[in-house]
């Protein structure tokens, strides 16, 4: 009895020093942030004990986790069509608003979901714990009364950079064509690009590709951005600093999700912690770290107390050995003013308990700088991913607030 009551009590100690974590108190429910969090992290170790042992990849496991809640068939409502596709060799799943008749053209958003590059589908349900991209979809198609293609890139491992951005451009480009437009009933001068997280990193690549294709007789109107990931050259921008260990997604977390997608190795993970990948001896990112100069793009009240980390002598075996780092189709915010001058009205999300927060911001502030409309909703008790814990049972006021605003900003000026 003595042996039982000793083994829950250090299984009981155990667990609540692997849950619990010290938070601020302006996030939306800590407590249940943290169960979401240790449930993730969890995850996390057991696929990495699979990779260790040779069972699996990591991903491959985390994805496992997540495909057990996948439900691949499309299911359409008496208000809304759904169904999945093919576009030029790309799988999508497309949301059609049922509309009265008229011959009346359709707004339409092209949608592409996050999770590292390596997470996430666009059929994804609940209770997931990335949340839902297939319930966030039929929402934003019907608050929007707008077609949503959601794309349906391949992932890590199986890709790797700039595959998934490839498809994502392979996709949208032929949604583009007049006559694939004609056949769904889409007005071409209401057209927006918008994704999350690493979907919004694609979203914001390929919106400058597609306004840099001459090709195009078709462009985008708006691009939608929420928490998006911008920049691998500076890990310690403040909030790197101030949300080091943050959940859903902490700087370590987030390095290592860049390695996957860059086909780089893990044991450049540390050298990244530190910047030593883009240190002032090394002559390839000296201006390119100048794009993203966070003491004049962020705000006093993000900068803080927060000082720059540059470092004099780094390791160049890793832009050497993964040149991508350097590549502006995988980091969009150190693109040239040039680029970003021909880009659309532009909606930017950042959440201040995010790693993320100051990619966004910068991103908007340059995009200021260089003549674009830009909209920039900054949400103080917002933590990354939250807009998809929106309904129960993982609800946050933070992430209904998220997805209102942006279906608000989309209705308004899509």
């Amino acid at each position: 009895m003595r042996a039982l009551s000793a083994l829950l009590t250090a299984l009981t100690t155990f667990t609540a020093y692997y849950v619990y974590s010290p938070l601020p108190s302006t996030l939306s429910k800590p407590w249940k942030l943290m169960m979401m969090d240790a449930t993730f992290r969890c995850a996390q170790h057991l696929s990495n004990l699979a990779h260790y042992v040779g069972l699996s990849h990591h991903l491959h496991v985390l994805n496992f986790v997540s495909n057990y809640f996948y439900q691949l068939d499309p299911v359409s409502s008496a208000h809304l069509k759904v169904t999945d596709t093919v576009f030029d060799g790309v799988e999508v799943r497309i949301f059609d608003p049922d509309t009265e008749p008229g011959g009346t053209l359709k707004r339409a958003i092209i949608y592409i979901h996050g999770g590292g590059w390596a997470l996430g589908s666009a059929s994804m349900l609940p209770p997931d714990p990335l949340g839902s991209y297939d319930t966030l979809c039929r929402r934003i198609s019907e608050d929007v009364n707008a077609i949503v293609v959601s794309i349906e890139y391949r992932l890590v491992p199986n890709v790797h950079f700039p595959e998934q951005l490839n498809d994502v451009y392979v996709a949208a480009k032929y949604f583009l064509l007049p006559e694939v437009l004609a056949r769904y009933s889409v007005d071409p001068e209401r057209i927006a690009i918008s994704g999350d997280s690493a979907g919004g990193n694609l979203a914001a690549a390929v919106c400058q590709q597609l306004t840099g294709d001459t090709t195009l007789t078709t462009k985008v109107k708006l691009q939608a951005l929420i928490y998006p990931v911008l920049q691998m050259l500076d890990f310690n921008t403040p909030s790197y600093q101030q949300n080091t260990d943050m959940p859903i997604v902490s700087r370590f977390v987030m390095i290592k999700f860049w390695l996957d997608y860059l086909n780089g190795s893990h044991d450049f993970a540390h050298a990244m912690l530190v910047n030593n990948h883009t240190s002032l001896d090394i002559s390839d990112t000296v201006a390119l770290r100048e794009r993203l100069n966070w003491d004049s793009l962020l705000p006093p009240s993000f900068k803080k107390n927060y000082k720059p980390v540059f470092q004099t002598v780094g390791s160049p075996s890793v832009i050497h050995n993964v040149p991508a780092l350097l590549d502006v189709r995988a980091s969009p915010l150190i693109a040239h003013k040039e680029a970003l001058q021909r880009l659309p009205k532009t909606y930017v999300l950042t959440c201040e308990h995010d790693v993320l927060r100051d990619d966004g911001t910068m991103y908007a502030k340059r995009l200021e700088e260089a003549g674009i409309d830009v909209t920039h909703d900054h949400y103080e008790d917002g933590f990354h991913g939250c807009m998809l814990f929106s309904a129960w049972p993982t609800y946050f006021s933070a992430g209904a607030r998220t997805r209102d605003g942006y279906i608000k900003w989309l209705r308004g000026n899509l």
